[in-house]
């Protein structure tokens, strides 16, 4: 097989051909079909993430082995399985659960993976989805797709149920009640499609980019916020008519954390996902006075993947723009670049020929 790895932080993907898996116990082995790029990849190829004052967290020290095929938005046909996996059968389209973990502990039994302290996620600490096959751990991680655009699909795998986990920790709240979106990347397009398919009908969108919110407003925002200047919580709070009850903050870094955090109502909520970096400085005595919560929210588990796959293909989760390049090593450096400098409108999706 051809995996298009990481061989160097920051270094650009080289094409390595490696022995095909061969699948044992339940594992699934899938051609890959679609492999969206993601911008949590980005840390990956650079190999760290920012701590603010706590320096740098280096991905080797937490497991990540190079070379490394990045990609964990995977859609592929299943080719070969081993002697224990059950309904599976040659040919099958299948989106990739890709946030596994040990497969034995109470979290996977349960199906809460992605909270398993051993994590083996696919494209992050095992081989993913920039790559011509890709080695599934059992059937369970594998989602039927019929009736679905496959590259949009594989969005799901990680853009789709992270927006998905995150917007199910603020609801229940009134459709008309405002929840702000830090963040009109990919990311930010699918949460806004989710909140739709979900009915709530006001959605305020704030990013740093004019094009960023049109495409945010073409996808259905009700509000959008252009994050400039200290005075970004006083323009959403404009924007939405008064403090809000919940932020999710896509981005998540040390300026979007503040304005998101002055923006909150009194018991209001803060979900934090993104992985941009920095540090959070909160007054303390704020916490009780106005009771805020904060909460981490990490991607996603395989209840949630089926229950999004389940709402999309009953007609009901509005497409995200895909730009469709080729599975190849080329395609997936050009594509990382342009998201690094913020030039992407949605998911680049790759797809095999």
């Amino acid at each position: 097989m051809h995996a298009f790895a990481v061989v160097a932080s920051g270094q650009p993907l080289k094409d390595l051909e490696i022995p095909t898996p061969e699948p044992t116990g339940e594992q699934v082995l899938l051609e890959v079909t679609h492999a969206g790029v993601c911008h949590s990849d980005l840390h990956i190829w650079d190999g760290e993430y920012d701590l603010g004052s706590r320096g740098k967290m280096n991905l080797a020290d937490r497991g990540v082995v190079l070379p490394l095929a990045m990609g964990h938005e995977i859609v592929g046909r299943v080719v070969k399985w081993g002697p224990d996996a059950k309904g599976v059968k040659a040919g099958d389209i299948r989106v990739v659960f890709p946030w596994v973990g040990c497969g034995k502990c109470d979290k996977c039994l349960a199906e809460e993976d992605n909270m398993c302290l051993q994590p083996r996620s696919l494209g992050v600490y095992q081989n993913g989805g920039y790559a011509t096959h890709v080695l599934a751990p059992a059937p369970r991680h594998l989602v039927d797709i019929e009736g679905l655009d496959p590259a949009l699909a594989a969005t799901y795998a990680c853009s789709g149920i992270t927006v998905y986990s995150a917007i199910n920790k603020l609801l229940p709240l009134p459709p008309e009640e405002p929840i702000v979106l830090v963040g009109a990347g990919g990311l930010g397009l699918q949460a806004i499609a989710v909140l739709k398919a979900l009915g709530h009908k006001r959605i305020c969108a704030v990013d740093v980019t004019e094009d960023k919110l049109k495409a945010a407003r073409d996808q259905g925002a009700t509000d959008t916020v252009l994050a400039s200047g200290p005075d970004t919580a006083q323009k959403i709070i404009a924007a939405c008519g008064g403090p809000v009850a919940g932020v999710i903050d896509l981005v998540n870094g040390t300026a979007t954390s503040r304005f998101a955090f002055d923006a909150l109502r009194k018991g209001g909520k803060l979900v934090q996902v993104g992985l941009f970096g920095g540090e959070m400085t909160i007054p303390l005595p704020l916490m009780p006075i106005r009771a805020i919560t904060i909460e981490g929210s990490y991607v996603g588990n395989p209840k949630e993947l089926r229950a999004l796959v389940g709402i999309a293909k009953k007609g009901a989760l509005p497409g995200i723009p895909i730009s469709r390049e080729p599975l190849n090593v080329d395609s997936a450096n050009s594509a990382l670049n342009r998201l690094k400098d913020g030039k992407v409108t949605g998911r680049v999706v790759l797809v095999a020929a």
